[in-house]
């Protein structure tokens, strides 16, 4: 029986295509398997966004052809996008899947080895379910390589979202991200019109009672109205993370981002009122061509002072072929003390969030068992150790938070 490993780097929407293709390779009786040197077939998702995403692949790729040398690899992903020719021809490399044949890549794998005479009973690829909803960029920032090797804007239709959900409610999940690459622009060019918010209220009303958690958010597209249903909703995790970049509008004007720091304050504050509790989360890229000593600072004082408990935050890595890689680049050793700089304000900031939380009781998932105990995941994004009675991954429970640490959340199992 040919076995499969897939493996992911990048976004939320890879994730999400990889958990798509695990279902199907499995439906067609493929084994799903998680040691490379166990693997027939090795299937790698790859990202360009940055440098270290660009290094992260090479390293694997060599990782799989001297570790199980008789591995036939298939490509796919935005690195093959950006360069097909650098992969095609290379070792091992059995198929290479442009980003527009995505859909079908599990289709393609089964044509040519087979198909098994019953299908197997899928092993979950996560404990949570992924669902990418919607796929391409219309946007075009000084920094950003995805519309050119994503292509524009394209929803898929409410109809399929909803299957796919109740589907996934219907095999016991508890949770299901929807991602995409661009999500807040769902259904903006699907006919007739609709909108992620008119799919929330559709999800929330008759997906089954599963918890719905987004990905990455641009606060350009959060209105009002969105905010306010967020608020109320009983099955939108209390969990938001905004493609912010910067805290000085300089940089976001040079960014070609459109939208200023008050603007993000805004959006920030409103979902910290209506939401007390909530998980806000932010992208910041530092060292950004010009940004200057003030610009950053600028920055940095807006996280300070808002109400993020948690970033990820990216040094500035050129890509060839966007407007902001021919700028004069700052230093590598600039970007490395801005990032330091960034994290230790988030890690300080995330734990507080955390700490406030102590002794507070939630619903959670299952996330990772190890023995009896494991790791159990909150609506609002807490992580928490967990040392034991844990069902299995996936179910749903409650739980107590106990000690905050820096490092780490401990918690036990509620009495039903």
């Amino acid at each position: 029986m040919t076995s499969v490993l897939i493996h992911n780097f990048g976004c939320r929407v890879n994730q999400a295509e990889a958990f798509g293709w695990a279902e199907e390779l499995q439906s067609g009786g493929l084994r799903l398997e998680r040691d490379i040197e166990r693997s027939d077939l090795v299937v790698v998702n790859t990202c360009t966004l940055t440098n270290r995403a660009e290094a992260g692949v090479r390293r694997f790729l060599r990782k799989v052809v001297r570790l199980n040398p008789s591995a036939r690899l298939v490509l796919t992903g935005c690195s093959v996008a950006l360069d097909r020719a650098r992969f095609e021809g290379g070792a091992q490399v059995w198929l290479v899947v442009p980003n527009e044949d995505k859909a079908r890549l599990a289709d393609r794998i089964l044509d040519l080895v087979g198909t098994a005479a019953a299908p197997r009973r899928a092993e979950p690829f996560r404990s949570r379910a992924l669902v990418k909803i919607q796929d391409g960029c219309d946007f075009r920032c000084a920094f950003c390589i995805i519309p050119s090797v994503r292509g524009g804007g394209r929803s898929l239709p409410a109809a399929e979202v909803l299957s796919k959900v109740r589907r996934f409610a219907d095999q016991g999940f508890a949770e299901v991200v929807l991602s995409g690459v661009h999500l807040s622009s769902f259904g903006t060019d699907l006919v007739p019109r609709t909108s992620l918010l008119d799919l929330l209220a559709t999800l929330e009303e008759r997906a089954g009672g599963i918890r719905l958690r987004l990905s990455s958010l641009d606060p350009r597209f959060l209105t009002a109205e969105l905010l306010d249903f967020f608020a109320a909703s009983k099955a939108v995790c209390p969990h938001f993370h905004l493609s912010l970049q910067s805290g000085s509008d300089a940089v976001l004007e040079r960014m070609g981002r459109r939208i200023g720091a008050a603007r993000f304050d805004e959006i920030l504050s409103g979902l910290a009122a209506r939401l007390p509790g909530a998980a806000l989360g932010a992208d910041i890229i530092v060292g950004f061509p010009g940004e200057s000593d003030r610009e950053f600072e600028l920055t940095r004082r807006f996280v300070e002072a808002s109400p993020l408990t948690y970033l990820h935050v990216f040094s500035y890595s050129p890509r060839a072929g966007t407007p902001a890689a021919a700028l004069p680049q700052l230093s590598a050793k600039v970007k490395k003390e801005r990032s330091a700089s960034l994290r230790a304000l988030a890690g300080d900031k995330n734990f507080a969030f955390r700490r406030a939380l102590r002794g507070w009781e939630s619903e959670a998932v299952v996330v990772k068992r190890r023995g009896a105990g494991g790791e159990v995941l909150t609506p609002n994004y807490v992580k928490i150790r967990v040392a034991d009675g844990l069902p299995e991954a996936k179910a749903r429970i409650r739980v107590r938070i106990g000690e905050v640490t820096s490092a780490a959340t401990e918690g036990r199992v509620c009495d039903p």
